[in-house]
């Protein structure tokens, strides 16, 4: 590879990652990754040590232990936009030699953990239940910037969620799926699903407020998809990009979906942050035994 470019690669007068404010050095090879910078204090509460805090915008980092276990926690922030500068500057600080700007002969995997909120699309879902996205669709412009390099499965995939919306909507969304041995340990024995990844929240994921939706049987059409045994799940904001582009960049991923709402029963958990927070500690056991 040659030398990336300063342009390409900008690194602060330090030394450090551009947006995440970061040194190599200071991540673990395990990240959980969360939208709400609230959150990661949530999670690091439970470490044993904490090596690093570090802020910049809504980048929020702590690296620790937990045992022998090292963990970091980064906020991402809402939506694939910054999880396109979240995973591209966390690879660069563990693959990138950022005095010669030439990436390591040797390349590293980090292992990426996603926990966030999401609403389910099928009645069968409980509220405050824990869901382990097998794949994403996403509805986002993300990957369609990246190569991807799809199975037959997931072209059939796409395909026959393709082939659910009528013409006239134009759409042109990717697929992207968890890692499998991170799908067969860590997610072993829980509730598992596909995520829909949706641009926004509002009409995107199908609710009506007021503007004028111009998909307005989206919750219809996502909640009837069907490919042989499979299904859409649930709706949330990163997931299809953390998996797409984790894959392109080497790393492995899996997303873990609390399911704080079910749009189809229109019901929402009555006690939002106590489950969060009893999720929080089931996945960081996981993390740390498995």
């Amino acid at each position: 590879m040659n030398r990336i470019s300063e342009t390409d690669l900008i690194l602060n007068a330090d030394g450090s990652a551009y947006h995440l404010n970061l040194l190599p050095g200071e991540i673990a090879d395990t990240i959980i990754t969360v939208g709400d910078q609230d959150r990661v204090a949530g999670i690091s509460k439970y470490f044993d040590h904490i090596e690093i805090k570090k802020a910049r915008r809504e980048f929020i980092t702590h690296t620790g232990r937990i045992g022998n276990k090292r963990l970091t926690v980064i906020s991402t922030g809402i939506g694939t936009d910054n999880i396109d500068i979240v995973l591209n500057e966390l690879d660069a600080l563990v693959n990138i030699d950022f005095s010669t700007r030439l990436a390591h002969k040797k390349l590293r995997s980090l292992t990426l953990i996603r926990i966030g909120t999401s609403g389910a699309v099928q009645a069968h879902i409980p509220v405050d239940s824990l869901l382990i996205s097998t794949a994403a669709f996403g509805l986002d412009p993300l990957m369609h910037f990246y190569k991807q390099h799809l199975s037959v499965q997931q072209k059939n995939l796409l395909n026959a969620f393709l082939s659910a919306f009528p013409g006239k909507h134009h759409l042109s969304p990717y697929i992207a799926s968890a890692d499998e041995t991170l799908l067969n340990t860590l997610g072993k024995g829980l509730q598992q699903g596909i995520t829909l990844t949706a641009p926004g929240f509002y009409a995107p994921q199908g609710r009506r407020v007021r503007a004028a939706a111009a998909m307005p049987e989206l919750i219809e059409i996502i909640q009837n998809f069907k490919s042989g045994d499979e299904c859409i799940t649930n709706l949330e904001m990163e997931t299809a990009g953390i998996y797409g582009l984790a894959a392109s960049l080497g790393h492995k991923a899996l997303s873990f979906n609390i399911i704080l709402a079910n749009r189809v029963t229109q019901t929402f958990s009555s006690q939002p942050a106590e489950i969060m927070d009893h999720y929080i500690k089931q996945i960081l056991e996981r993390l740390v035994n498995i």
